[in-house]
């Protein structure tokens, strides 16, 4: 079995989490492919989590990760499509791809190239527990890490075109990398997308990576040797500094909600509260 760093293998959480999903009656999406791509850490990261999140005999207060975890793939999945049924749409790229398995379960028209990126060790794994399994869309893997100096080249070599509009997903990615790479991350992405090209991204504010409450989760990842190290207030701000104008959502609000979000959610006014916002908007 190809090795996984610490990040990598918070990807077969989401795995976990996806399955989870899938077998609930009121589920908000169905990953039939998520069972298989778990891995065999998957339970177990998924039982820490459960674990941190809901404590046996005390109240929970920790952003609930199950509810959060579907609201984002849902809110992700619903981005994807609609940027998918717009005529310029030819080319997605989800970088990181982890254990995702958009391009099998989900349609997309025939004009659509669609690229994941992600190391060899992912990609690898990812095709062994997928084996027999056809992707749904022209499906193009590109193995190579996100901090070297050649992913623009490698994403070139298997069909990318940077001089028309692409949907670009960063799902699971900035809050695990330091401030200067998920700057460095959005400045290559801005210059590798044509004007009108999509984007959207998750990312916490600073506040999520302090808070005392936050202890319980925050502990967990950094057990794994992934610690949450990147947040910020202003994600709008952030984005445009790189040519793409964006909302930011939060779980809860309108748009984000799918009647799954159980905590309240306090205006962006306030300080010192916990907060994950899903960044979407499209190159100037």
């Amino acid at each position: 079995m190809p090795v996984l760093n610490p990040v990598e293998r918070t990807a077969l959480l989401t795995a976990a989490l996806r399955a989870a999903e899938t077998r609930r009656e009121d589920r908000l999406y169905e990953d039939p492919y998520a069972a298989g791509l778990v891995g065999e850490a998957g339970p177990e990261l998924l039982r820490e989590i459960r674990e941190a999140t809901f404590p046996p005999g005390r109240p929970r207060t920790l952003p609930s990760t199950p509810d959060y975890n579907a609201i984002r793939t849902r809110f992700f999945d619903d981005f994807l499509q609609d940027a998918a049924r717009a005529p310029e749409t030819t080319q997605i790229v989800l970088a990181p791809a982890g254990m995702d398995s958009r391009a099998y379960r989900l349609p997309w028209p025939g004009r659509v190239r669609y690229f994941e990126v992600d190391r060899q060790a992912v990609l690898d794994f990812k095709a062994e527990r997928l084996r027999g399994a056809e992707p749904r869309v022209d499906h193009r893997t590109v193995a190579v890490d996100l901090t070297s100096d050649d992913w623009e080249d490698r994403l070139a070599a298997a069909g990318y075109d940077p001089s028309v509009p692409s949907t670009w997903l960063l799902e699971g990615l900035l809050y695990y990398i330091p401030e200067a790479d998920a700057h460095r991350m959005l400045e290559r992405v801005a210059a590798f997308s044509a004007p009108g090209s999509r984007i959207a991204a998750d990312i916490v504010n600073a506040a999520a990576l302090t808070l005392p409450h936050m202890r319980g989760l925050l502990d967990v990842f950094a057990g794994w040797g992934c610690p949450w190290v990147f947040g910020t207030d202003e994600p709008e701000a952030l984005f445009a500094g790189y040519g793409f104008d964006v909302r930011a959502v939060q779980p809860g609000e309108p748009g984000a909600d799918f009647g799954r979000w159980p905590d309240p959610v306090p205006p962006r006014a306030v300080r010192e509260v916990r907060r994950v916002f899903f960044v979407h908007g499209r190159r100037r």
